[in-house]
Formats: C-alpha cells, sequence, structure tokens
C-alpha cells in the first residue's frame, strides 16, 4: 500500500480461491480487477482505511511471491465490455439497485441504471451469493448473460 500511494500506482484484488487471508500467502483466482487507491487514512497504527477505483479486470498468466510474502503477477488485462442499454424485460435488475443502494445509504459518485454492465456489476457485488458465484459473474464477458441470471434470481427470490 505504501509504495501504491507513494508511486500513485494501481494493483490487483483477487478472490481467494485457497488459503486465508492472514499468514502464508493465499491462492487468488485468476481473474481479478485492477484498482487505483483514491482516498486512504491512517487513524491508528494498524489500522489502515483505503477506498479504490476499479480500473478494469484482468487474468493472471503466471505469479511469484515475494521475499515479503506478496503476491507478484503477470497479467493480460482483459477488454472493457461497452455500455449496453437494459432490454426492458431485464429492468427489474436496475430497479431492484436502486432499492439496494438506497436502504444500504450508499451513494455512488455515478449512477448507470439503463446500463447492463455496470448495473450487473453492482448487483452482482450486493446481492448474497457465494463467493464462486460471485466470482463467475464477474469472469463473464456478456453483460446480458450475467444480467439474464440476475433477474432470474431476483425473481425467484421475491417475496
Amino acid at each position: 500500500m505504501k509504495s501504491c500511494i507513494a508511486d500513485n500506482t494501481t494493483f490487483g484484488l483477487c478472490a481467494i480461491r485457497e488459503g486465508g487471508e492472514v499468514g502464508e500467502p493465499a491462492v487468488p483466482h485468476e481473474v481479478g480487477t485492477e484498482v487505483k487507491i483514491i482516498e486512504w487514512d491512517m487513524p491508528q497504527t494498524g489500522i489502515f482505511h483505503v477506498v479504490v477505483e476499479g480500473l478494469g479486470r484482468f487474468v493472471i498468466r503466471s505469479q511469484e511471491t515475494s521475499s515479503n510474502g506478496l503476491l507478484m503477477a503477470a497479467i493480460d488485462r482483459m477488454t472493457i465490455e461497452s455500455p449496453c442499454k437494459i432490454p426492458v424485460d431485464l429492468r427489474l435488475c436496475g430497479e431492484v439497485l436502486k432499492h439496494l443502494l438506497s436502504d444500504n445509504q450508499i451513494e455512488p459518485e455515478e449512477v448507470h441504471y439503463e446500463d447492463a454492465v455496470w448495473v450487473g456489476y453492482r448487483l452482482s457485488e450486493l446481492l448474497p451469493f457465494k463467493l464462486k458465484v460471485k466470482q463467475d459473474l464477474l469472469e463473464m464477458n456478456d453483460s446480458l448473460a450475467r444480467l439474464r441470471i440476475l433477474d432470474q434470481f431476483l425473481r425467484q427470490n421475491a417475496k
């Protein structure tokens, strides 16, 4: 974190496939998100708060563990999905997202409730899925297929 802040560089976030958050280095999933730190604070020694902005997805091609336990990887950046208007039959996803953000008092800087890519990723983050499901949704390259899966989940779990 120190070098990313000092050098204004990015780093990668990957879900853990095997292992834990502390101790021996974990085995990450191969697809993750490149992020940059946009805000940070250290309210006391040992407590570090960061806010990051996602820049895009990547695939790990090779990795190694440095002497301090940090995982370093060679990556390929994945193509960024182009914005895509949500079809009428999938608009429930955008409506549910509006309510989830409001109910949880989350106020994104930008909202794109008509964009299937943005809505699909935000719902994938917020809905109570197991990590493997969230990872599978992240790895999909078809925003409308992702939204159809989310729409089906929402309709099956409607009260």
